[in-house]
C-alpha cells in the first residue's frame, strides 16, 4: 500500500489529508479546518443529495484503516457524516462510505458502479460516535461503536473498485439551506500489516500516544519508522521510557525527543521493563540465548551498569512491590508459564501460580494487597488477582475478550488492560497488528469500558503506562510510515 499526493486541482493539504474538495453542487460554507493543537478536524456543508458532500481526501493505493471519534451538528439539518472511499472526485462515482446519519443509524453504503443505485448494509447500531472503514483487498468493513462499547461490524466482499482511491473524511447536508457541521478528533489514518507477513515480525512503525482516561481523547507525540514499545511513565511525569531495536529510550516530553537510555552491555531488551515504585531502579528483560532466553535485570533510572537478577530464562518482568524488596514475573520453567517472585536483588525464585495453562503480567496494586495478572486457564484468557503469597486466586473479567497485561492506577482506583477480539486471536496468543480495545474498569469491580480502539496488541501497553497523577495512559499503535513525508509523520 502507498499514500500518493494527487495533482487535481493542485490541492492544498488539511492535516494529514491531501485535498479539501466539494462533491457535487453543494454550497461550501467554509474550508475544512485543522487545529494542530487537539489534532482536531472541522467540516460544514450545505446540499440535497448523497452525491454532494464536503469531502477531505487523500489518495491511498492498496489496503488502509481510517479511524475517527466524530461530534456531530447541534442542527436539525437532516446529514450523514464518516468516512468515504471513493475512485474519482465526480458526483456518480463508486464509492464505499461508513456513515452516520442525523437520525443516528449507522451503514455501510456501496455504489459498485458510476450513477448505479446505493446499497446500505445497516448495523442496528444507533448514535455512534466511533466510525472506522477497512479495506483488505476488494473486502471493506465499517466497525462503529458508541464510545465505551465494543465495535459493531458490517463487511461487503467482491467490491472492486481499483487499487488507488480517494480516501477520507465527509459532511453531507440534505437539505439546501441548512448547514450541517461536524468535529472529527482522533483522526487516524493507518498502513495495516500486509496480509502476507510473516507472522511474530514487529516491523511496522509506531504511534506514540497520550490518552486522556475520562475523555477518551487521544494524542499523538510522536511516529517512529520502526517498533517502538511499552511506554513506562518517570515519576516526575516529565519522560517515558520504552524499548526499541534492542535499546531503551528515553523520551522527554518537553522537548519531544528520544535518546538512549545506558544498559550497557545488556542490549536486547523487549518490552517487558518496569519502573520501580519509588522511581529510581528501572527493571528490564533482555534476551539472553545461553541462558535460556529473556533475563531479568536492574539498572539505575539515569543509566548505567545492570545487574543481573534472575539466573536462567525466559524470565519476563512485569511489577515491583511498593517497598521495591520484590520482582513479580512471568517465568517459563518446566514447559509451563507460570508467575513468580524473586527478591529485587536476586535470590530464589518463589511460584505463586500453578494452574495449567499461560499466567502472565503480574503487578502489585499501590497499597501492596493484591497481584493482578492475566490467565488462559479457563480456555479464555482473563484479568485474575492473588494475594501477595499467591492465596485467594480469582478472577476479574468475564471472558468476553481475551484479556492481557492489567495496570493499577498510581491512586489504586482504576484497571487498564489490553483486549484482543475472540476471532482474532487463540486465547494464549497476544500478537501484534491486530484490532485491539483498551478498556478501563473500577478496581473494585465493575463492567468494563472501551477507553481506545487500537491497531496493535504486542508491545501497546506490555507494562505499567499510567501517568503519576491517574489522568493519562502512554500506548503504542502501530502503522507502515514508510510512505510518509517528513511533513505527514509529524501531523499523524
Amino acid at each position: 500500500m502507498s499514500i500518493c499526493m494527487d495533482t487535481y486541482a493542485q490541492q492544498k493539504s488539511v492535516g494529514i489529508f491531501d485535498g479539501d474538495n466539494q462533491i457535487g453542487t453543494a454550497t461550501q460554507s467554509m474550508p475544512a479546518r485543522y487545529t494542530a493543537s487537539t489534532q482536531a478536524y472541522e467540516l460544514s456543508s450545505m446540499g440535497t443529495t448523497q452525491d454532494e458532500s464536503h469531502f477531505l481526501w487523500k489518495r491511498i493505493k492498496g489496503d488502509f484503516i481510517v479511524y475517527t471519534r466524530a461530534h456531530r451538528s447541534t442542527s436539525d439539518a437532516v446529514h450523514q457524516i464518516g468516512w468515504m472511499a471513493r475512485t474519482s472526485l465526480e458526483p456518480n462515482a463508486p464509492y464505499v462510505r461508513a456513515a452516520v446519519n442525523s437520525k443516528g443509524a449507522t451503514s455501510l453504503y456501496v455504489r459498485q458502479t458510476a450513477g448505479e443505485s446505493i446499497n446500505e448494509n445497516r448495523t442496528t447500531l444507533t448514535d455512534a460516535d466511533i466510525i472506522q472503514l477497512e479495506r483488505r483487498g476488494n473486502t471493506y468493513t465499517l466497525r462503529a461503536a458508541r464510545f465505551g462499547e465494543p465495535f459493531q461490524v458490517r463487511e461487503v466482499s467482491d467490491i472492486n473498485l481499483g487499487d488507488e482511491l480517494y480516501v477520507g473524511l465527509f459532511v453531507t447536508a440534505l437539505a439546501r439551506k441548512q448547514q450541517t457541521t461536524c468535529m472529527f478528533q482522533d483522526v487516524r489514518i493507518t498502513v495495516p500489516v500486509k496480509v502476507d507477513a510473516t507472522p511474530g515480525r514487529m516491523d511496522l512503525g509506531s504511534r506514540l500516544e497520550l490518552l486522556d482516561v475520562m475523555t477518551g481523547k487521544r494524542d499523538v507525540i510522536h511516529t517512529a519508522p520502526n517498533s517502538i514499545q511499552a511506554p513506562n511513565w518517570t515519576n516526575d511525569g516529565k519522560t517515558l521510557i520504552y524499548n526499541g531495536q534492542g535499546f531503551i529510550y528515553s523520551f522527554d516530553l518537553g522537548s519531544r525527543q528520544q535518546k538512549v537510555l545506558n544498559t550497557g552491555e545488556v542490549k536486547n531488551n523487549n518490552n517487558d521493563h518496569v519502573l520501580s515504585f519509588d522511581g529510581k531502579t528501572l527493571g528490564l528483560s533482555s534476551g539472553v540465548d545461553e541462558l535460556g532466553g529473556s533475563i531479568i535485570y536492574t539498572v539505575p533510572v539515569t543509566g548505567g551498569t545492570p545487574k543481573q537478577i534472575t539466573p536462567k530464562g525466559p524470565s519476563y518482568l512485569h511489577g515491583w512491590s511498593p517497598d521495591g524488596q520484590s520482582l513479580v514475573f512471568c517465568g517459563a520453567r518446566n514447559n509451563e508459564y507460570d508467575v513468580y517472585k524473586i527478591p529485587a536483588d536476586g535470590g530464589p525464585e518463589i511460584r505463586l501460580t500453578d494452574a495449567r495453562g499461560l499466567d502472565d503480567g503480574p503487578e502489585y496494586t499501590p497499597d501492596g494487597s493484591h497481584i493482578y495478572f492475566n490467565s488462559n486457564r479457563t480456555g479464555t484468557m482473563q484479568i485474575w488477582r492473588m494475594k501477595p503469597d499467591g492465596s485467594q486466586q480469582e478472577a476479574v473479567t468475564n471472558g468476553e475478550f481475551h484479556d492481557w497485561f492489567p495496570h493499577i492506577s498510581p491512586d489504586g482506583k482504576w484497571i487498564v488492560f489490553l483486549s484482543f477480539l475472540k476471532d482474532e486471536v487463540a486465547a494464549g496468543d497476544h500478537p501484534a497488528f491486530k484490532h485491539v480495545y483498551l478498556r478501563l474498569m473500577p478496581i473494585q469491580g465493575g463492567a468494563p469500558t472501551v477507553i481506545a480502539y487500537v491497531y496493535g496488541g504486542q508491545g501497546s501497553i506490555n507494562t505499567p503506562s499510567w501517568s503519576p497523577d491517574s489522568k493519562r495512559i502512554a500506548f503504542i499503535s502501530n502503522t507502515d510510515v514508510s510512505t510518509l513525508s517528513p511533513a505527514e509523520i509529524a501531523e499523524n
